[in-house]
């Protein structure tokens, strides 16, 4: 395969992630998008990586997967407290929280 192909496809995936971020209300789908779009850099350096031959891009690959893990575990708390406030994990809605 060649590298416009992995970059086509990482393109796909991130505008795919762009329109769920942009487009969903519920907070776990809207995670679920910004995941998706974390995935599609990670194709972008894994592919960057074997093209040009060095190990560099693979390991800063396998750093963004632990910062998404990270992100995920703190994103989900924060949609798990909202939906127990509101009993919805519409994100529209978060503006009720101000006090």
């Amino acid at each position: 395969m060649v590298l416009n192909q992995f970059l086509v496809l990482a393109a796909a995936l991130f505008c795919i992630g762009i329109y769920g971020v942009l487009a969903r209300r519920n907070g776990v789908l809207v995670l679920m998008s910004v995941e998706l779009m974390l995935n599609a850099v990670n194709l972008n350096l894994i592919a960057f990586s074997a093209y040009l031959r060095e190990v560099s891009g693979q390991v800063f690959a396998l750093f963004v997967i632990t910062i998404a893990a990270a992100e995920v575990g703190v994103g989900l708390a924060i949609v798990l407290l909202i939906y127990r406030n509101l009993h919805s994990p519409d994100l529209d809605r978060v503006d009720e929280l101000k006090g």
